[in-house]
């Protein structure tokens, strides 16, 4: 079961955001499941956490898979124009080889990039920002009503932003003289593109970072009845897993003086597996392996 939880707009920043939960049944078995392409688009995670049941250890080929992630660089200082650096284009942007995000930039404050394996460039800007970058954008979903944040999403791969285009000279003339912006920034690339990044690292101070996985067992787990606990209820649940928040049947039917966990096991639970195996840190090969790096909505 592929479950995709995703936030929409909020009117204020303050306030809970709406939100839409997806479930969708699936198996990996299946040629033509939705779950791959759902996962395949999703090109920043910050953790993933694969849930075995019933299961004592990891299967071999699990174990190999989550230790083959590819190595990320958090680059200090990087002045955003040299994401438009000809050779840096030609040797990972077309490749389609390299992520990058911009590393502790706050969405709702600060001004965030993100590059994408696509070869999309997407910059959250607060309204000053935008103004003087000078450059096609739409008013940003993450505070619509009082419109003082935008994203611009630039196509790198598009014949309009060849180097030497009147729309790559314009952007380029906006990152280096009316907006130069510099922050650290997150790169990655996909297994057999860390060629593609040599250049841009040699001018600046870098380090070098993996993934870390972890594992732990845990025995005696409720588990819910799937076939009558609500989706929210499961979505829960297995938060409270991921999160190891252990709470019965009592707790979350108590008074909301407990509320303030936000993730309880649903109240209907099926006979407790004797063993589960969880990867809670298991993160994906995207570049978000260090904390606090920004996301876009």
């Amino acid at each position: 079961m592929s479950i995709r939880h995703m936030q929409a707009n909020s009117r204020q920043d303050v306030e809970t955001p709406r939100s839409l939960l997806v479930c969708e049944r699936s198996s990996f078995c299946d040629e033509n499941n939705r779950v791959s392409s759902q996962v395949e688009q999703l090109h920043f995670n910050y953790k993933v956490s694969v849930l075995l049941s019933d299961c004592s250890s990891a299967p071999s080929h699990l174990e190999s898979l989550l230790t083959s992630f590819s190595h990320f660089y958090l680059v200090r200082n990087l002045p955003l124009h040299e994401l438009l650096d000809k050779q840096f284009l030609e040797t990972a942007v077309y490749q389609g080889n390299v992520y990058g995000l911009s590393y502790r930039t706050r969405l709702d404050e600060d001004n965030c990039v993100a590059l994408m394996p696509n070869g999309h460039l997407v910059l959250s800007l607060d309204k000053d920002s935008f103004q003087v970058l000078g450059f096609e954008g739409k008013t940003s979903t993450f505070n619509y009503k009082t419109k003082n944040r935008y994203v611009v999403t630039v196509d790198l791969t598009d014949g309009s932003m060849a180097p030497g285009r009147q729309a790559y000279l314009r952007l380029l003339t906006g990152l280096t003289s009316r907006l130069p912006l510099q922050m650290d920034f997150l790169l990655s690339h996909h297994p057999g593109g860390g060629a593609s990044l040599q250049a841009l690292l040699s001018r600046y101070i870098w380090s070098e970072h993996k993934p870390e996985v972890g594992t732990c067992s845990l025995t005696h787990l409720p588990c819910p009845d799937l076939q009558s606990c609500d989706p929210h209820g499961l979505l829960e649940w297995l938060g409270a897993v991921d999160a190891n928040i252990s709470r019965t049947q009592e707790d979350s039917e108590s008074s909301s003086e407990n509320l303030h966990l936000r993730t309880a096991a649903p109240p209907r639970c099926a006979t407790p597996y004797p063993g589960a195996q969880v990867l809670p840190w298991a993160m994906s090969a995207g570049v978000l392996g260090v904390t606090y790096g920004s996301w876009f909505r």
